[in-house]
C-alpha cells in the first residue's frame, strides 16, 4: 500500500524502469512496483532476508544472511552493482530500501573480504556500539554504502522509496544510505571503533583501508552536494513512527485511554525494560499519567552489550527486565517485539511479560537475574511461555513497545 500510494504521488514518465533493492521489505515492494507500473518494468534485482520472498514476474528475489553478511549477499550485491552500473541515461532506476539492508547487500571494498567485514560487524554487535555507530563503520568499508549505489547509477536518474527502520528517519542511516548524502567520514569510522576499544581487535584490511582514508589516498562516501545526486530523489513511504501512530489509534479505538510517549527511543534494552516496568507501575498504583485502561506506547530501537554467553534480542531483554520490575503486579502487560518478526539471532519477534512472568520462570528452574546477566533471556521466557513467534513479516520498521493496564474487572 504504502509504494502504490507513493508512485501515484511522484512523477512517472515514460522512461523504463529497472527496479533494485535491499532490506526485509524490498521483495513486497518489488511486488508492489510491479503491481502498479506493470510491462514498464524492465526488469531488477532486490535482496531480502530469508523467509521473505515474494512471487514476482520481472524482478529477481534473491535471500541473503542477516544480520551478520554472507556469500550470497556479497554475490547478489554484485550482480545488482552491475545492474545500475550499466543501466541508460534514458532509462529510469527504482530503488526499494528497506531495515536489513546494509547486511543483506554487502559488497566489500577493494582490499576488504567477507570475513573483515563480518568479524568487525560481529565485534560492533556484541560491544552495544548503536546501528548508527555500526553503519558509520559499514559505509567505509563497503561499495553500495554511504551514497555508493547513487555513484555507480549516475547520471541514470534514480528514485528511491525507502521504509525506514531508524530512529530519526535519518537517510544516511536507513540500510546505511546507498543513494543518500552521507555526513561521516573515515575519521569517524575510526572513532567508533576506538570508543569501543575494537580498533586493535578489528582486521589488519579494516585498520588498513580506514587508515588510508584519513590520509585521504582513498575518496570518502558521497557528500551533500555531489554530482552524482543531482538526478536521485529519496523519499520516505513508512516509518517506526507511522506504524506507532497506527497501533497506538488502534488502542484508543479499543477503549484504552492512550499515551505515545515516545518514537525516539534508544538506550541500554534493560534499562529502558525497567522504565516500561515502572510506567506500568504508577499507572496502576496512582492513576498517572493515564487512568485505566491504559495504553502507553514506546517506537524505537534499544542496544544489548553482550556479556554473557546466552541466547537473546534486544526486546527478549527489554521485555524480562520489565517482567522483573513488574513481579506480583497484576491487571498489566508490557510487550516488546521487532516489525520485521526477528528479534536478534532467534526466531521469536519479542515478548509479552506480566507480574507473573518471572514466577513462570522460576518455576521451570530458571532464575531471570542470571539469564539476563547472561543475556540469555530467549531460554528463559520460552519457559515461562511468554515469548511471541510471528514469523517474518515482510517489512522492517524498528521496534515497538506497548505498556497495557486494565480495569480490574476486565
Amino acid at each position: 500500500r504504502c509504494v502504490r500510494h507513493a508512485l501515484e504521488h511522484v512523477e512517472c514518465d515514460e522512461r523504463r524502469v529497472w527496479v533494485v533493492g535491499m532490506g526485509k521489505a524490498s521483495a513486497r515492494m518489488a511486488a508492489s512496483v510491479e503491481s502498479v507500473l506493470g510491462e514498464r518494468v524492465s526488469g531488477g534485482l532486490v535482496i531480502t532476508a530469508e523467509g521473505c520472498s515474494v512471487a514476482t514476474r520481472k524482478v529477481r528475489v534473491l535471500e541473503a544472511g542477516h544480520p551478520l553478511p554472507d556469500e550470497r549477499g556479497v554475490k547478489a550485491a554484485q550482480e545488482l552493482a552491475e545492474l545500475v552500473t550499466e543501466a541508460g541515461d534514458d532509462e529510469r532506476i527504482l530503488c526499494l530500501i528497506s531495515g536489513g539492508g546494509s547486511a543483506l547487500a554487502s559488497l566489500p571494498a577493494e582490499g576488504v573480504a567477507l570475513e573483515d567485514l563480518r568479524s568487525t560487524g560481529e565485534l560492533l554487535l556484541r560491544s552495544g556500539a548503536t546501528i548508527g555507530e555500526l553503519n558509520v563503520v559499514r559505509k567505509h568499508l563497503e561499495v553500495l554504502k554511504g551514497g555508493g549505489l547513487a555513484r555507480l547509477a549516475a547520471p541514470t536518474a534514480v528514485l528511491s522509496l525507502i521504509l525506514s527502520d531508524v530512529v530519526g528517519d535519518h537517510l544516511e542511516a536507513i540500510a546505511s544510505g546507498p543513494t543518500a548524502a552521507d555526513p561521516s567520514t573515515f575519521a569517524d569510522a575510526q572513532t567508533v571503533l576506538e570508543r569501543y576499544g575494537l580498533w586493535e581487535r578489528v582486521p589488519l584490511a579494516v585498520r588498513g583501508r580506514i587508515e588510508a582514508g584519513v590520509a585521504g589516498r582513498i575518496p570518502d562516501t558521497v557528500k551533500r552536494g555531489a554530482d552524482v545526486l543531482k538526478h536521485v530523489q529519496n523519499r520516505i513511504i513508512g516509518s517506526g513512527s507511522i506504524a506507532a501512530e497506527a497501533a497506538f489509534k488502534r488502542g484508543v479505538e479499543l477503549g484504552y485511554h492512550g499515551l505515545l510517549l515516545s518514537t525516539t527511543v534508544e538506550g541500554e534494552a534493560r534499562e529502558v525494560g525497567t522504565v516500561c516496568g515502572a510506567l506500568v507501575r504508577e499507572v496502576v498504583s496512582y492513576g498517572r499519567p493515564l487512568s485505566p485502561p491504559a495504553l502507553l506506547m514506546f517506537a524505537g530501537e534499544t542496544t544489548v552489550t553482550v556479556r554473557g554467553t546466552g541466547r537473546g534480542g534486544r526486546n527478549q531483554e527489554l521485555a524480562l527486565s520489565a517482567a522483573m520490575t513488574l513481579e506480583g503486579w497484576p491487571g498489566a502487560v508490557v510487550c516488546a517485539f521487532g516489525t520485521d518478526g526477528r528479534d536478534g539471532p532467534t526466531d521469536a519477534a519479542g515478548a509479552v511479560v506480566d507480574g507473573g512472568t518471572v514466577a513462570r520462570v522460576r518455576k521451570c528452574g530458571r532464575d531471570p537475574r542470571a539469564a539476563l546477566a547472561d543475556n540469555d533471556t530467549y531460554h528463559a521466557l520460552a519457559a515461562s511461555g511468554d515469548l511471541m513467534i510471528t514469523g517474518p513479516t515482510g517489512t522492517n520498521v524498528a521496534d515497538l513497545y506497548f505498556m497495557l493496564v486494565d480495569k480490574g474487572e476486565r
